[in-house]
């Protein structure tokens, strides 16, 4: 049997692994991407990314304008009794598919000379200061680094006896891409009992419609269509937004058993990037910002720890935990805050009364959500 080696082998080939591999294949480093699925593929996600990113992301070499991505500079909220509220975003950010977007980062990954695997990790040890990959088709891998970047619940948490998978995951997501009318400059989040619904353009003109809810509120209701029927078409948008759109999928796609317990940025020396570090509530609606630029954290540190600039791994692991936790802990504290009030039924209406009145409020706690742009090495 053949034992490849590398410097740094991937796990999840998503948004942070994507990005990491291209950072570290720049760097010279020997790059494995492992991927489990065929690109492109659709996958549920809010599809709206700040742009604090944009200047890291153009570093790489990826201009999402490029490829159609919306510009979007507009912030509408409602709540489940049909009060709403607008706001100009801060920094404002863009609306492209993980359909496109991990497509072309793909591309970009092997045009800078990232080996990809298309494979499941079936096991990782580490032993003598150097990790043993396994897959399902048998091969055995070897590499200083390991990064974390398979999403957000995995066999492998399971395997790493990682404390968050033994919580609850009481989330249920739902997407479906749609063609209709809707501001292309716009990201709106509509709430209805029991959960809410991210909506922006993407490129081709389609709108995003990205909806997460509690799966026992869910599963009182019969299918999906039944649900959004009786539930979300309480909120007046999105009834519009459903009954005034033609669907672009033959079904909706959907993910369950989505937690956002907290989790350790390194287990078992691995690296963890993306939402296998950390996620943010969809209702502060940055998960894919942070997952860029957790791998930027990780990939800067990595590439010192390979080029001896960082002498030792224990080093390399407590820097990646202090700068990770230095860069989003503020933002998931604050996002778990703003979910937990909105969740609130009763409370919801009087919050969005109370931010008309102080609107210089938004853009603060959007803020708080979101980080300053990116600075490059």
């Amino acid at each position: 049997m053949t034992i490849l080696n590398f410097d740094v082998i991937i796990i999840g080939g998503g948004l942070a692994g994507l990005t990491s591999a291209i950072n570290l294949a720049k760097a010279k480093s020997k790059v494995l991407l492992i991927e489990k699925h065929t690109y492109p593929k659709h996958k549920v996600c809010g599809e709206y990314v700040s742009n604090e990113v944009l200047p890291y992301l153009e570093s790489l070499g990826f201009n999402p304008f490029e490829f159609g991505a919306k510009m979007i500079s507009n912030f509408e909220l409602t709540t489940h009794n049909n009060k709403s509220i607008s706001a100009n975003l801060p920094l404002g950010g863009f609306g492209m598919s993980r359909y496109e977007m991990d497509f072309q980062l793909y591309k970009l990954a092997l045009k800078n000379g990232v080996e990809v695997f298309s494979d499941t990790v079936s096991n990782v040890n580490f032993e003598g200061d150097m990790f043993h990959v396994e897959t399902k088709l048998n091969r055995i891998l070897n590499s200083k680094i390991v990064i974390g970047a398979f999403g957000k619940r995995s066999n492998l948490d399971i395997k790493f006896q990682r404390k968050f998978i033994t919580k609850k995951a009481p989330y249920l997501g739902v997407k479906i891409h749609v063609s209709g009318d809707f501001p292309e400059d716009k990201v709106a989040l509509h709430n209805f009992k029991g959960g809410y619904c991210g909506v922006s353009k993407v490129e081709n003109d389609c709108i995003n419609l990205c909806y997460i809810t509690d799966f026992e509120a869910f599963k009182k209701y019969k299918d999906i269509d039944t649900f959004q029927n009786e539930v979300l078409f309480n909120n007046s948008a999105l009834k519009a937004l459903f009954k005034n759109s033609k669907p672009e999928f033959e079904k909706p796609l959907t993910i369950s058993q989505i937690s956002f317990e907290t989790k350790n940025p390194v287990e078992n020396h691995i690296i963890m990037c993306g939402d296998t570090a950390g996620m943010i509530h969809p209702l502060c609606g940055n998960g894919m910002g942070m997952a860029i630029r957790s791998a930027q954290l990780a990939s800067h540190l990595i590439i010192d720890y390979l080029q001896g600039k960082i002498k030792t791994r224990e080093t390399l692991e407590s820097e990646y935990v202090k700068h990770w936790k230095k860069t989003f802990n503020l933002r998931l504290k604050v996002g778990h805050t703003i979910a937990y009030l909105f969740r609130q039924d009763w409370l919801a209406p009087k919050l969005l009364r109370l931010l008309s009145w102080f609107p210089f409020l938004i853009p603060q706690i959007i803020k708080m959500t979101h980080g300053k742009p990116m600075t490059v090495k």
